[in-house]
């Protein structure tokens, strides 16, 4: 595209006229992205100061005024950079290049980039690509305006179809007019139809040695697998907060902008990892403020309707302890001042994974202010990573909740209900122990003092947790003497106490005892019996007693099985129970009703009654 032309203005003087047109930059931007100066500028204003701009001239967002104009401007995509500059000092260069990632993380930037990368002349006569785009080539003013004939920059979600595709490649096979590549740029390729794909992969192939190709998308799962097989792949990452905030900080230098580092940090994170975002979010943080005035961070919190970190840790430890009065009241007090529900959600989920964290690596890991990563590092220090787990889960549902909840207020207090109430419940690992030493398995008492009706207890959560036990010794017990059998029923018994369930089943069921003395049984197999039934017994037994047992099956002559003989007695009490008459009496007042289980009641204690002593 060429830029319009004035017919009042003469042929040759329109390259003045455009030339004087042409907007001044500022010269702090010339100076971040290492560009020189324009060699003239008609009537230059005074020189610029900090942030000011031209007096009369449109404001240009700093997303659009600090995109970066060389590969190092790129932050936090050094393994991309790092590639692509050997892959140009070697010449090993792709015919086609996939870019994708999330949003504002350099895409359509690499792109362009890549396209002056390709066509780079500075006009000497060894002159080739090149990935070194400090110094200005021939064809860069023209690529980055947009305005390069044979750099064509598409977007697929308004091209989409069969036609435009075969437009499009029906000029791949002319070559460049005056570049050294004919380079097609596709943004959002996903967006195009699975014929227009189908289109593409001949060409995409075996491409002319002219043309190049550059996709960027950041639905890399929605491109056809045979487009990417075609492609050099390329994801790029998102950006860390803290290299984020640098790289805000430096931009905010260069404004004469005043926004304290725990502000811009609040920035970098609520980017989640792009810099398009943050520049956007920081555009309008500066504005909070009047000029000479610092944004601190409760400015920029208000401004992104963020709940206190150092409030929200508060409501988690409240909420570990199980003070459910404590936590309510936090959560409200947050609400109050327009925190959203789920965003309080996310915040305990980040503070349980930060305690995780800090638990493993140390509070270094965390990039957080000090005083909060020493929080989060305590709670880790004193909560096992059992419990740090299940209230991540339950956090996770509670954040589903809050999401699909007609009431996200009410749904995040009835979350933070059940966490208080889950901090008094031990574990499964606890409920064992408590079960294996006979100790009552169960929460403690209310914190509260019983008033507020919350649970939880005295911190089960937050109490130090006990020392582990070293592996093998979980099972270990004392040595006690070999068990001496007397009945087939202390066999019987015997098995259970080992948790044999299978062959305490099979005994039960096929066995049918007809002689038992130590070290022997003899039996009648029933119906089904297994046929190493005698054999597996035997080897148990010996195992367990510490001496040989014979088990041998008979013929017959063996008496009940233990299910037989309980299946029997359970018929003689039922039989004796429907001719009871109260019984027959109930059964003929209420037709159609059945018994279903009989139950033998302990019979009450009877206490008697003391004896008062004598007023004498």
């Amino acid at each position: 595209m060429t830029e319009p032309v004035d017919q009042n203005i003469p042929p040759w003087d329109q390259d003045e006229a455009v030339e004087a047109e042409a907007p001044v930059r500022d010269e702090n931007t010339d100076d971040m992205f290492g560009e020189p100066a324009p060699a003239a500028v008609v009537a230059a204003p005074a020189p610029l100061k900090g942030g000011d701009s031209v007096p009369g001239a449109a404001y240009q967002v700093l997303a659009r005024k600090y995109r970066p104009r060389t590969f190092e401007d790129l932050i936090g995509q050094e393994a991309m950079v790092r590639t692509l500059t050997n892959a140009f000092a070697s010449g090993r260069i792709a015919h086609a290049f996939m870019l994708t990632g999330v949003r504002g993380v350099g895409k359509t930037t690499t792109a362009r980039l890549l396209a002056r990368a390709l066509n780079f002349d500075d006009g000497s006569s060894t002159a080739g690509p090149s990935v070194d785009l400090t110094k200005e080539g021939r064809h860069c003013r023209a690529i980055i305006d947009g305005r390069h004939m044979d750099v064509l920059e598409l977007d697929a979600a308004s091209r989409t179809g069969v036609d435009d595709m075969r437009d499009l490649l029906d000029s791949v096979r002319y070559g460049p007019v005056e570049a050294r590549y004919k380079v097609y740029v596709i943004d959002e390729v996903h967006m195009l139809s699975k014929g227009a794909f189908n289109a593409l992969l001949k060409t995409l192939e075996e491409p002319p040695p002219h043309a190049k190709f550059i996709f960027a998308t950041t639905e890399i799962r929605k491109v056809p697998v045979t487009i990417l097989s075609r492609c050099q792949r390329f994801d790029l990452r998102r950006v860390e907060p803290d290299v984020l905030s640098q790289h805000l900080d430096r931009i905010c230098k260069a404004e004469g902008a005043l926004v304290d580092a725990d502000g811009l940090a609040l920035i970098a994170r609520s980017a989640e990892g792009s810099v398009r975002d943050g520049l956007s979010l920081l555009d309008q943080a500066i504005v909070q403020a009047d000029r000479g005035q610092v944004v601190g961070a409760e400015i920029v919190r208000d401004m992104l309707g963020l709940a206190d970190r150092a409030q929200t840790i508060a409501l988690f430890e409240e909420t570990l302890r199980g003070d459910t009065a404590a936590a309510l009241k936090t959560y409200r007090t947050l609400y109050g001042f327009g925190a959203d529900p789920v965003v309080v959600m996310l915040d305990l989920l980040e503070h349980c994974h930060g305690a995780s964290v800090a638990k493993a690596l140390g509070p270094d890991a965390l990039s957080l202010p000090k005083d909060q990563a020493a929080r989060l590092a305590a709670i880790g220090a004193q909560v096992s990573a059992g419990t740090l787990a299940r209230v991540w889960q339950m956090l996770l549902k509670a954040h589903e909740e809050t999401l699909r909840a007609p009431d996200p207020m009410a749904a995040g207090e009835m979350a933070l209900i059940r966490l208080c109430y889950a901090s008094s419940l031990p574990g499964p690992e606890e409920a064992l122990k408590a079960l294996r030493s006979g100790d009552p398995v169960g929460g403690s008492g209310p914190s509260n003092g019983g008033a507020s009706g919350g649970g939880g207890g005295t911190a089960r959560m937050m109490a130090a947790p006990a020392q582990p036990q070293a592996y093998g010794q979980l099972d270990a017990k004392p040595a006690t003497a070999a068990p001496t059998l007397q009945s087939f029923e202390d066999v019987v018994a015997l098995i259970s106490s080992r948790r044999e369930v299978g062959l305490k089943l099979d005994v039960e069921r096929f066995m049918r005892p007809i002689a038992f003395r130590q070290g022997a049984i003899t039996f009648e197999p029933a119906p089904g019996a297994p046929n190493n039934l005698a054999q597996r017994l035997s080897q148990r037994l010996k195992e367990w007693t510490g001496q040989p047992w014979l088990v041998a099956a008979e013929g017959g002559g063996g008496a009940e099985s233990l299910l037989e003989r309980e299946k029997r007695e359970v018929s003689e009490e039922r039989s004796q129970v429907e001719a009871d008459p109260f019984v027959k009496l109930v059964m003929t007042t209420f037709p159609g009703a059945e018994i279903v289980e009989i139950r033998s009641l302990a019979a009450p204690e009877v206490t008697a009654p003391v004896e008062e002593p004598d007023e004498d």
